[in-house]
């Protein structure tokens, strides 16, 4: 079961309580699940209790022991514990993340991606930005993660330079005054000095990075070949994931999904949690969302990797298999994300 699937079953369980009279409040939009915090266990907590307790007018542990029953039992659900105020710590039927990998394994880097269109009665989002890098290059990543969300987009700027479509890849629909039709205006805080000579995927890191409202930074740690550069650690688990795939090939085998007993929960909770990210990035016109989730993907990833391969004189099983077709989605969610930011994504650093 997927972060996603098991975020409709805690509103499936809501809702039959609501149903049977046990319950009364609305059902809620979506249910956050995540990896348990201190004191918590099994596989996912949700504290959809703590959200319900005030409109349904009862403690939250109260509400949680009403939810347990509709929960437990549900095929993939193996536990529900309740701890703290009224977290729901879930424990899943299986320790295999086989379903969440062939999902992305099976989109490639498309992952995430609306299948159909936000405006099919041809409406466009207009954005329009002032004559200024960052500006424009907010605007072109906006309008590439509204587009994966099956949006259509024109985007238009105050003023334009020629080298910014050469050095760093962004492009526009039209130059001049805002159009007539109300725009959605992009205007991040400029960036405090030239990023061009930073290069195309450094450049376009440090104006994105950063939320609309924060003064980016512009200087050479962005280039830096380590692990304080947070677009390193993204490119670098990507690259790994690329080699650990023709390492495979290499000693025979090749990827297949299925049960990862010891799979970094942090990680699988990233990978699910991607599709969420790319529509609340294009929502709310915020693609540092998405640089910070690679991260977050990236840091949990790292320390999986090296568990991959066969050891020693160890024969490749089904259960290395099976970590690298997680390593593989772990880099292809990497890949994803970095190309809707305008960057490359090498297989080798």
């Amino acid at each position: 079961m997927t972060p996603a699937e098991l975020s409709s079953t805690v509103l499936h369980a809501v809702r039959r309580a609501v149903d049977a009279g046990e319950l009364d409040v609305t059902v809620p939009a979506r249910a956050v699940v995540a990896p348990p915090g201190p004191g918590g266990c099994g596989d996912y907590a949700t504290n959809i209790a703590l959200q319900l307790a005030r409109p349904a007018g009862q403690p939250p542990y109260r509400v949680a022991e009403v939810l347990r029953p509709y929960l437990v039992g549900i095929d993939g659900v193996a536990d529900v514990v309740l701890t703290g105020p009224g977290f729901l710590n879930i424990s899943l039927g299986g320790a295999a993340p086989a379903a969440l990998v062939e999902e992305i394994l099976s989109a490639g880097t498309r992952y995430g991606h609306a299948d159909a269109p936000d405006a099919p009665d041809g409406s466009v989002v207009r954005l329009h930005c002032p004559h200024d890098l960052r500006a424009v290059v907010v605007a072109d990543a906006v309008a590439r993660v509204l587009r994966c969300q099956g949006a259509l987009v024109r985007v238009t700027a105050e003023g334009f330079d020629r080298e910014w479509t050469a050095a760093l890849g962004v492009r526009v629909d039209g130059v001049g005054p805002a159009p007539v039709s109300p725009p959605v205006t992009v205007r991040p805080v400029p960036a405090p000095a030239d990023p061009l000579p930073l290069g195309r995927d450094a450049a376009r890191w440090a104006l994105l990075h950063p939320a609309a409202h924060d003064r980016p930074r512009i200087g050479d740690e962005h280039l830096a070949q380590r692990e304080g550069n947070p677009l390193f650690r993204v490119r670098y688990a990507h690259a790994r994931s690329r080699a650990l795939t023709r390492n495979a090939a290499d000693l025979g085998f090749a990827a297949e999904p299925g049960p990862v007993p010891d799979a970094p929960q942090e990680l699988l909770a990233a990978l699910g949690d991607h599709p969420r990210v790319l529509a609340a990035a294009a929502a709310h016109r915020a693609p540092d969302r998405i640089a910070r989730h690679l991260v977050a993907v990236a840091d949990a990833a790292l320390p999986f990797l090296p568990t991959v391969l066969p050891r020693g004189g160890e024969k490749p099983s089904a259960a290395h298999r099976a970590r690298l077709a997680l390593a593989e989605a772990a880099g292809t969610v990497l890949a994803g994300g970095l190309t809707l930011l305008g960057i490359d994504a090498p297989d080798h650093l």
